[in-house]
């Protein structure tokens, strides 16, 4: 079964716009690089950086809960910590997040366009080794795994609800094209080997469940359609996609083919 690397995405600021990659380097047991290494935390809720441990996406000003975040979209260098932020391609803000000042920016900037009233101002969250991921909450196992998308599901999908969708509703780091539509509700437990020989090994771990974050559209930042609704409508389930963990480094690269073991593997 072969099909092709369409797209890779990270997303440097959980709930901010995604970062468009050309290749990617992986290693064996860690997450998608620089994604989702920052989250905005609500200042009077259970986040603590002193203190920390796993929160649900409720805690953080993310899609689900404010729209308008579908508007920024943000570039983050990792070597020189420079978050640079656009509005409708217009550049906003460039902030160097290693400087105290740097930080104070971003955050006013989303405070800004989150109309947040006076005196409410998000939390810039960082933990060292910690991804702000969804599935985070359930342990490093899941924290570290990689989100795919088979874009032919997502046609298919359109073709039942009568509209297009952006792909980038639903967030992943790598899209998948090629492949016969949900083709992998099956890949539970498989390897799959990304982008050739030079490319890596993933194992699908699980599925992936879509809540209202996928309802804005990431172009205009608007909640415009009731993806939950019709997935549950027009399949019986919520899913969208799948999650795998890294099994061997490697790189992937737009283009990469795409193949899958024909056996189930040991966890």
């Amino acid at each position: 079964m072969l099909g092709t690397i369409d797209s890779l995405y990270r997303y440097p600021v959980k709930g901010l716009t995604p970062e468009p990659l050309e290749r990617v380097v992986l290693e064996a047991g860690s997450a998608f690089p620089a994604d989702r290494l920052f989250a905005l935390a609500k200042p009077f809720g259970a986040y603590d950086a002193d203190n920390f441990v796993p929160l649900s996406k409720r805690e953080y000003y993310v899609l689900l809960n404010t729209d308008r975040l579908a508007g920024l979209a943000a570039r983050f260098d990792p070597e020189t910590r420079v978050m640079r932020v656009t509005v409708q391609g217009h550049p906003v803000l460039d902030a160097d997040l290693g400087t105290a000042e740097g930080r104070a920016e971003l955050v006013e900037l989303y405070a800004r366009v989150a109309d947040l009233p006076d005196g409410e101002r998000p939390v810039l969250a960082e933990q060292p080794g910690y991804n702000f991921t969804d599935n985070a909450i359930d342990g490093p196992r899941m924290m570290n795994t990689i989100s795919l998308i088979n874009r032919a599901s997502i046609r298919e999908f359109e073709s039942r609800i009568g509209r297009e969708l952006d792909p980038l509703r639903f967030r992943a780091n790598v899209y998948l094209e090629g492949l016969d539509p949900w083709v992998e509700r099956g890949w539970m437990g498989r390897e799959l080997q990304l982008g050739g020989p030079e490319g890596v090994t993933v194992r699908v771990v699980e599925e992936t469940e879509r809540c209202a974050a996928t309802e804005v559209d990431p172009t205009t930042a608007r909640r415009d359609v009731p993806v939950v609704r019709l997935l549950h409508e027009n399949y019986a389930h919520e899913i969208m996609g799948v999650f795998a963990e890294v099994l061997s480094a490697g790189t992937l690269a737009t283009g990469g083919t795409v193949s899958v073991s024909e056996t189930v593997s040991a966890a």
